[in-house]
């Protein structure tokens, strides 16, 4: 694996941490110490496919992006093919809008029009003063109420804003995603049973 680097005009390709610090160093207004080897090489070794950015002083930065290229020039082909091929991609849709993404069947079931009643379990991050230090802390709560709604979407909003209105519901409390684990619904149909 080695790396592309690049700080303002100066650009280059090198094989390890060491040699990313000698290409570096020597760069005008660059401030690199030797703490700089232990944190690029820490960035080698993880699997993070990313480049990184360093920063130098204020609003300068230089790139790290780990290639597989042994020279400049190899590194900016492999980069020129894969805008070449998001390019044939856009043209090949013209000015189309490029085709929506199929909505998932959570989606789905979550905005079905199906009016009627509704048990909702929600779990949530209640917000609890510990009365012996006075310090506040996140408790795992379990809520359910039978709602009258016209669609799961719209039990879920009905749940989570009888919530936020409660007097012992702390405003910090944090509420679950509707499409997590900690929010499940069952419909019990138009009338609710005894």
């Amino acid at each position: 694996m080695n790396l592309y680097l690049r700080y303002f005009d100066a650009e280059g390709i090198v094989g390890s941490a060491q040699e990313a610090f000698d290409f570096l160093f020597p760069l005008p207004g660059m401030q690199l110490d030797e703490s700089f080897i232990p944190d690029l090489q820490e960035y080698i070794d993880s699997p993070l496919p990313y480049p990184k950015r360093y920063k130098v002083r204020p609003r300068v930065y230089f790139i790290v992006i780990k290639t597989n290229a042994t020279t400049v020039e190899e590194f900016k082909a492999n980069g020129k093919r894969l805008q070449e091929a998001a390019e044939q991609k856009a043209a090949k849709y013209g000015d189309r809008p490029m085709p929506p993404k199929p909505e998932s069947s959570l989606v789905i079931k979550l905005n079905a029009d199906l009016p009627g009643w509704y048990e909702a379990r929600v779990s949530f991050k209640r917000v609890i003063q510990d009365p012996s230090t006075g310090k506040f802390r996140y408790q795992d709560t379990l809520f359910r109420a039978h709602v009258k709604a016209h669609s799961p979407a719209d039990c879920y909003a009905r749940v989570l804003d009888h919530l936020r209105r409660r007097d012992d519901v702390d405003a910090r409390s944090q509420f679950p995603s509707i499409k997590g684990k900690n929010f499940s619904f069952e419909y019990l149909g138009t009338e609710l049973p005894q």
